[in-house]
């Protein structure tokens, strides 16, 4: 059984949305820039600690999109909703095993609408969620270090590198027992220790070596006849925190800020909180305990946000490679870029780490937006937008019919005038089941509305359909989202206020 939005469509026409390539005029390029577990702390959002200045620089020329929220704070169902316009319940992914062909297997996905308009697609690294490429949505198969059609050997010839993949091929080996997992550093490799920082170059690593490669292929797309929609999807800073010491050696381990909010929010119901699954998979972390059990030592947290800091610094750097490249090859001007972060991630906030809850900071995430003709640069706007409005919105740029089964608003009003009234609301949800079950054992699915002051949260028994708590945090006094008043007798008109909305949809929450 499965539940939808009040106001969502079940998708029955979902092949309307193919249609044959336009006519082809000077469109622009798209570079499309993934980053995985990226928090909105960059110097463009405002944040004096993390070193970013490639993506300022690229924010300098575009637009800051301060309040964007995605779909699920978990990378399958965030990723399948942004790059098919639909939200989670209409494509009826809330997991990280479902691909959302099985339910909809006409939908015509972001670059797949493209690639039918004249573009050429193509794509490196994590675009969808790690086993579910999608080959209906690129012109050609998508990239891999491996059998690169390229050179797939160029980037290992380095004798430096080589030495540097032995490193640390020998240091993962040395840490024992460990489970084998997909590669995400150009081969096989133990997921051991949540951190590492060894003195090795950049392409030592799956992010840099993708890099090398994504700007190779920037060169010949550059010189193509048609215009080109390139993906590239970035691992870091997802776990393990795996970066070149350069760039561990940006932070002082002793002076980075700690989260404020260290504890559980006030009155929160059970299932709010995620269960540190994700953290406990490495073997230097095995033995963490639920939030509500326990803390993490000083240490072990100023490690692990170190590491963090480091792997942003890291991807940063890899995405100054490709700007330099657009810059080389003369197609900066007629290239739009955006860069976006699946979701929000916790660094000890609510005594919790990574993802997985509906709170605001897992399910805010960063966007960025450079593109050519609009009059608005280095600006950041405040109004509500969601990652189901990315699909449309570049469409627009791009001189493409947006199609009409999307369930998100193309921003580019928005682009040229941030201070336009815009959307009531966005929504966001997360299904708390499998390894990720609550403490009671009970799957519960989260139903999220945000508006500009409050957050309501509705949960839901899955299997029964039954509410079973519900959260309501007030922005202008609580912007942490640190203690639930859902409870508080004075806020009782407010509750069926809020749930009234979020029974409503998304489409309550369009401008007038």
């Amino acid at each position: 059984m499965w539940i939808l939005f009040s106001g969502l469509l079940i998708l029955s026409t979902a092949g309307n949305f193919a249609c044959k390539p336009a006519v082809q005029t000077e469109r622009p390029n798209i570079l499309f820039i993934a980053v995985d577990d990226l928090r909105p702390e960059l110097g463009c959002y405002g944040d004096t600690v993390v070193i970013s200045p490639n993506i300022d620089r690229i924010a300098a020329s575009g637009i800051v999109f301060n309040r964007a929220y995605c779909q699920s704070a978990v990378c399958n169902p965030s990723r399948a909703s942004l790059l098919t316009g639909l939200r989670p319940d209409s494509i009826r992914v809330w997991d990280l095993r479902t691909d959302f062909r099985d339910h909809v297997p006409d939908v015509v996905t972001l670059p797949q609408y493209f690639k039918n308009n004249g573009y050429h697609t193509a794509a490196i690294g994590k675009i969808y969620h790690n086993t579910i490429p999608d080959p209906a949505s690129w012109s050609e198969p998508k990239l891999h270090i491996a059998g690169y059609p390229f050179d797939p050997d160029a980037v290992y010839r380095d004798p430096e590198i080589v030495m540097a993949l032995e490193e640390r091929k020998k240091a993962i080996t040395a840490a024992g027992n460990a489970q084998r997992h997909i590669d995400r550093l150009g081969e096989w490799y133990l997921k051991a220790t949540a951190t590492e920082c060894l003195d090795v170059p950049d392409e030592a690593y799956f992010d840099g070596a993708q890099t090398e490669l994504a700007v190779k292929k920037l060169d010949t797309l550059a010189a193509g006849d048609r215009p080109f929609f390139f993906a590239i999807g970035y691992y870091r800073p997802h776990l393990p925190f795996n970066a070149p010491k350069k760039y561990w050696d940006m932070y002082d381990r002793d002076v980075i800020p700690l989260a404020e909010n260290d504890y559980l929010p006030e009155n929160a119901p059970l299932m709010a909180i995620n269960n540190l699954r994700e953290l406990r998979g490495y073997t230097d972390f095995k033995q963490v305990k639920h939030p509500s059990e326990g803390k993490l030592s000083e240490a072990e947290v100023r490690l692990l946000k170190h590491g963090y800091l480091a792997s942003v610094s890291y991807v940063d750097a890899q995405i100054g490679k490709l700007l330099s490249e657009l810059e080389r090859s003369g197609i900066l001007k007629n290239t739009i870029i955006v860069i976006w972060g699946d979701h929000g991630w916790k660094l000890g906030e609510h005594n919790s780490w990574c993802k997985m809850t509906n709170y605001e900071i897992d399910t805010r995430a960063p966007l960025i937006i450079s593109a050519p003709g609009i009059p608005e640069r280095d600006v950041n706007c405040d109004r509500l937008v969601e990652f189901v409005d990315i699909y449309p919105t570049l469409c627009e740029l791009s001189g493409l019919t947006v199609p009409e089964d999307l369930q998100g608003l193309s921003m580019v009003p928005l682009m040229n005038n941030p201070h336009l009234p815009w959307k009531k609301a966005v929504f966001s949800q997360f299904l708390r089941e499998g390894i990720w079950l609550a403490p009671d054992g009970i799957p519960y699915m989260g139903y999220s509305i945000r508006t500009d002051r409050y957050r309501y949260v509705k949960w839901v028994d899955w299997e029964t359909k039954l509410p079973a708590a519900e959260e309501l945090y007030d922005h202008s006094i609580d912007p942490d989202e640190n203690s639930n008043i859902a409870g508080e007798p004075e806020n009782k008109e407010l509750v069926s206020e809020m749930a009234a909305q979020l029974a409503k949809g998304w489409r309550f929450a369009l401008p007038d």
